[in-house]
């Protein structure tokens, strides 16, 4: 998995902003492919901060390209394009109570952290039916690295926001069956 570079703008809560990368960010997701594997087929976001180059790089490596919008970064409502020194000042408690307890104190108007894993985790599953046995590349987005990464690693949903996902870092994760979302559920507290 491969997570966007800097984005134009800064830094913001970005969901689902079709906001597109700088010319540095572009430069650091080239940079951390450099000496990457072979892979087979790449799957992206298609918000532009990903597809963009997930574009470039499959046509430099002649490789397949799939969009699946279930990649896309958590629904941020009213959060969208704002900073979080733009959410303090308004409502000082929210973001500390979203950060303290992301899965019972969404953003308002956004998508709750079980959606957001419900979306995330059936395309996860549908990338690993439609191509068995492939070294994917998922150009994506923070959110959805640590998500998976939490799946895999069968950690609670509440240490999401605690794992760290610089722009244009790569994570590994190997295939594996995707559990049931009940029993995720049940985990994840």
């Amino acid at each position: 998995m491969l997570r966007h570079g800097e984005t134009v703008g800064g830094n913001r809560f970005r969901g689902h902003r079709d906001d597109p990368l700088t010319d540095a960010g572009l430069a650091q997701m080239w940079q951390s492919v450099a000496d990457g594997p072979q892979w087979d087929h790449i799957v992206t976001s298609p918000l532009r901060r990903c597809a963009q180059f997930a574009h470039a790089l499959a046509t430099t490596l002649q490789l397949p390209l799939t969009r699946d919008a279930r990649f896309k970064e958590m629904h941020f409502g009213q959060w969208e394009g704002r900073s979080a020194a733009e959410i303090t000042t308004e409502d000082p408690q929210a973001l500390a109570r979203f950060w303290r307890d992301p899965d019972n104190h969404p953003p308002p108007g956004g998508e709750t952290l079980r959606q957001f894993q419900q979306r995330v985790l059936a395309g996860w599953q549908a990338l690993q039916e439609t191509l068995p046995g492939c070294n994917v590349l998922l150009v994506t987005h923070g959110g959805v690295i640590r998500l998976l990464w939490c799946h895999h690693h069968q950690r609670p949903l509440r240490e999401l926001l605690s794992i760290e996902v610089a722009h244009a870092s790569l994570h590994y994760l190997p295939a594996g069956p995707v559990d049931k979302p009940d029993v995720l559920q049940q985990n994840s507290g």
